[in-house]
């Protein structure tokens, strides 16, 4: 696995002390630490949106590959425009291009960036007050692994400000799809993508979930041991955890009959952490298991390719599923998150050249909360 303009000046917006910034033409407007935290909430993913961001893949990260990325990415975009707001952020050059292939649901806006993965690069969005704030977690490349990512640096900040949203500011390193929340508190990391001197060099542990509760406003989080090295995210929590509701969450399974490898120990090792573990209100985790589909069966290839249901994202009465290709697997999953939200259709869609570069739908959208001033 892998992860491959009319916008105000950010002059403004430079050095930020600790805390909840408004990046704004008049310049930094700082609030100390203990204020920053305090109302803060980092709410699930379930709850009402606002939006979905997006961003256009380029030729500089996918090469030859580019056209066929830039497809899935704009059927996916359709999709989603077909039941909220989609903000595709595009290169300025090819924001005309990008309109065209999205289509009138699909806002453009000419936010460069480097490659699609925006769950990773938007900012992290938290209530304070009723009121929306974005938590900038310093992308860098996912600990320097890729190259370009200096625009991808930058996404943060200019979403923040073209949206007039206040920023909170951290020393933390890390990215969106390293973070799972339940809504009410508990918030799902694993170690290799967080305690990893990539990032946070010379943090430990305890420090870092410090700092996640300082800015989110969490007040449990569970740790998996994840793993390190193997891919360009150090293993997000996305393609390996996620929760449904208050006290259920979906776990990651190696398909039946795999051979054992280091994602399936991890899967492994994840499954004994939630059999022990309480949520933030002290309530005992109900693990449903979302088994991969058969690496045979399915319709895409390479060595990247990341085949995973847990990937899955939400937008306002829908959650969007890859269909991998593996009919009875496909039927499974689709069955799973049937049950897990009711009411709610479920799309499945073939995003073969996303997963190619090993992310999936989750990893390639970023959605805004609906708070009073979303």
């Amino acid at each position: 696995m892998s992860r491959r303009s009319a916008l105000r000046s950010l002059a403004g917006c430079g050095a930020l002390v600790a805390g909840v910034a408004a990046c704004s033409g008049s310049g930094d407007q700082a609030v100390g630490p203990s204020t920053a935290t305090a109302g803060l909430r980092l709410g699930a993913e379930w709850e009402p949106q606002a939006r979905t961001f997006m961003c256009w893949p380029t030729s500089d990260i996918w090469g030859g590959q580019a056209g066929a990325v830039q497809g899935d990415i704009a059927a996916l975009a359709r999709t989603i425009g077909g039941y909220q707001p989609v903000v595709m952020m595009a290169r300025p050059e090819l924001a005309d291009a990008a309109q065209r292939a999205c289509g009138d649901d699909v806002e453009v806006v000419p936010i460069p960036a480097d490659d699609l993965w925006a769950r990773d690069t938007v900012p992290v969005f938290v209530e304070r007050n009723r009121s929306l704030a974005g938590v900038d977690l310093n992308f860098n490349g996912w600990g320097g692994k890729q190259e370009p990512h200096d625009q991808d640096a930058r996404v943060a900040r200019a979403v923040l400000a073209k949206y007039e949203i206040p920023r909170v500011a951290t020393w933390l390193v890390s990215e969106g799809g390293a973070l799972e929340t339940d809504g009410q508190g508990t918030l799902l990391v694993t170690e290799s993508s967080l305690v990893n001197r990539n990032r946070n060099p010379g943090k430990t542990r305890q420090q870092i979930e410090d700092e996640l509760k300082r800015t989110l406003g969490v007040t449990k989080v569970i740790w998996f041991a994840g793993v390190a090295g193997k891919d360009i995210t150090d293993a997000h929590i996305d393609c390996l955890v996620r929760f449904t509701a208050p006290g259920v969450v979906l776990l990651d399974r190696p398909a039946p009959g795999a051979e054992p490898d280091v994602w399936s120990r991890a899967s492994a090792q994840a499954k004994q952490v939630l059999a022990d573990a309480t949520d933030a209100r002290g309530r005992k985790l109900k693990v449903i298991e979302l088994p991969q589909p058969d690496p045979d069966k399915i319709t895409g290839r390479g060595e990247e390719f990341l085949s995973s249901y847990a990937n899955f994202s939400i937008a306002n009465k829908v959650v969007l599923l890859p269909r991998f290709g593996d009919a009875a697997a496909d039927d499974h999953a689709r069955q799973i998150l049937a049950e897990q939200y009711p009411g709610r259709e479920i799309r499945q869609l073939r995003i073969d050249n996303i997963a190619a570069g090993g992310g999936g739908i989750h990893c390639a959208t970023h959605d805004q909360p609906r708070a009073a001033t979303g």
